[in-house]
């Protein structure tokens, strides 16, 4: 295994334990918070519900390296609605009650990354569909 791939699949699971956390975090928390903050923000709250589990199944999937292209859209489309309905009008860096939207846009170059990524060897879509190898 080469270091970029080395690289590739520490980024892969970084980016799957967040999203899986945040996903986890909007169930423990209460999910009906997270569906009434959506009403708020315009958004209907019954997507609080897909997106948190989006962010726990496809957190899941991407630590694993399953379905990562598929899951990495649905993340980037997670982080340009965050970033455009909830937080580009609190900025980059926030406004001293809510973080801005840097994380988000780190999490969205992530994501994309991974839409435009090759597999690595450490991922089971690899390892059932030996692609290349």
């Amino acid at each position: 295994m080469s270091k970029t791939e080395l690289g590739t699949v520490i980024l892969r699971v970084v980016l799957g334990l967040t999203f899986f956390i945040h996903g986890l975090d909007k169930f423990q928390g209460g999910i009906s918070n997270t569906a009434a903050y959506f009403d708020s923000l315009g958004i209907p709250g019954f997507m609080a519900y897909v997106v948190a589990i989006i962010e726990l199944i496809g957190g899941i999937a991407m630590i694993l390296g399953t379905g990562t292209k598929v899951i990495a859209v649905l993340f980037a489309v997670i982080m340009l609605g965050g970033i455009f309905i909830a937080k580009l009008s609190i900025g980059f860096l926030g406004n001293g009650q809510m973080i801005g939207y840097e994380i988000d846009l780190a999490l969205l170059a992530m994501s994309v990354y991974f839409i435009l990524a090759e597999q690595t060897k450490l991922s089971i879509d690899r390892m059932l569909f030996n692609k290349g190898e």
